[in-house]
């Protein structure tokens, strides 16, 4: 088996990292805007139950009723798309200033195997404190994924060594949990940060 490459944190991300493109696992309607995909009223409501790992709770949707909620599936191993989208999410965060109250990220593992409530509470840590780490048994993480038509792929025994696929986009949902947003790019160096501030605080007013 190759060697595992250790997790890339944000610092890792400052410094300079080329976003590896893959195939965005979505199907909606038509491109609405260069920030995303208008998906209000095709994609369902936001509903989960997940363990978040910075307190071990047991948390739902419910948890997070009055949030703008940024939903993304990625692994705390993965090389360019997690740490960027990540990385873009906090900038996003940092430029909403006092408002970044009002949004959650919530950073959900495809890869519960290797991403221990430890490694994933970390890795996200290291990003920003507006995100959550969640983390599910199978039967969780398959009713979520499929909730949200995401697709991953998780096989330890690739050639090559451990290999992890995933869709790439992110999930914006108003604070009454309505799906609102698809953003595909924003693993992107060149994510639209101030289009979803705009979109962020127009939802946080609504």
């Amino acid at each position: 088996m190759a060697p595992i490459n250790p997790p890339i944190t944000r610092r890792s991300v400052l410094t300079g990292i080329a976003a590896a493109p893959l195939l965005t696992a979505a199907s909606c309607r038509e491109q609405s805007s260069t920030l995303g995909v208008d998906v209000a009223g095709i994609l369902p409501d936001l509903s989960f139950t997940l363990t978040r790992v910075r307190d071990g709770r047991q948390v739902s949707d419910a948890d997070y009723t009055g949030q703008v909620v940024a939903l993304f599936f990625g692994y705390t191993h993965c090389p360019g798309i997690c740490p960027m989208t990540l990385q873009n999410l906090s900038r996003v965060a940092d430029q909403l200033g006092p408002r970044a109250q009002d949004l959650s990220i919530l950073f959900v593992t495809v890869d519960p195997r290797r991403d221990t409530p430890t490694a994933l509470a970390n890795y996200v840590g290291g990003f920003t404190d507006r995100a959550d780490g969640l983390r599910g048994g199978d039967n969780q993480l398959a009713a979520i994924t499929r909730r949200y038509r995401v697709t991953y792929d998780v096989d330890p025994e690739a050639p090559g060594g451990y290999r992890v696929t995933h869709g790439q986009s992110v999930y914006l949902f108003a604070p009454d949990g309505t799906a609102q947003l698809l953003l595909p790019r924003f693993s992107s160096s060149d994510a639209d940060i101030d289009g979803a501030v705009k979109e962020i605080n127009r939802l946080i007013r609504a």
